[in-house]
């Protein structure tokens, strides 16, 4: 079990990997990033992001106020892409950041295939 800040930085993380629709009893819930990691890395791509972040936490996460997200598309070739947010957390009025990276390549074999007998 987690407190506090750790629960938020929680929250948001389950919130990023979630797909709208994954959960039976909140369809809602959840941030469309996966939806956008195959899309070319442009300007308009990186403000679908934003706005799939904002939109996300603005409806499943009142507990803090956004104050930037910052999206680095750097690793974009590679796979990666790392998503910066800085938040206040209501309760304290305590400013907070925390980074994301997400990996279009996840899930997948990244290694050689194993030889029998090798």
């Amino acid at each position: 079990m987690v407190e506090a800040g750790e629960d938020i930085v929680e929250s948001l993380r389950i919130l990023m990997q979630t797909r709208p629709g994954e959960r039976v009893m909140q369809p809602d819930y959840g941030c469309r990033l996966q939806d956008l990691v195959f899309e070319p890395m442009s300007g308009e791509t990186e403000a679908a992001v934003e706005t799939a972040i904002s939109q996300a936490v603005l409806f499943f996460e009142p507990r803090i106020v956004l104050t930037a997200i910052e999206v680095s598309s750097e690793n974009w070739i590679e796979g990666e892409f790392l998503i910066r947010l800085e938040y206040r957390i209501k309760a304290t009025n305590s400013r907070q950041n925390v980074v994301f990276p997400f990996y279009a390549t996840e899930g997948t074999l990244v290694s050689d295939m194993p030889v029998p007998g090798g």
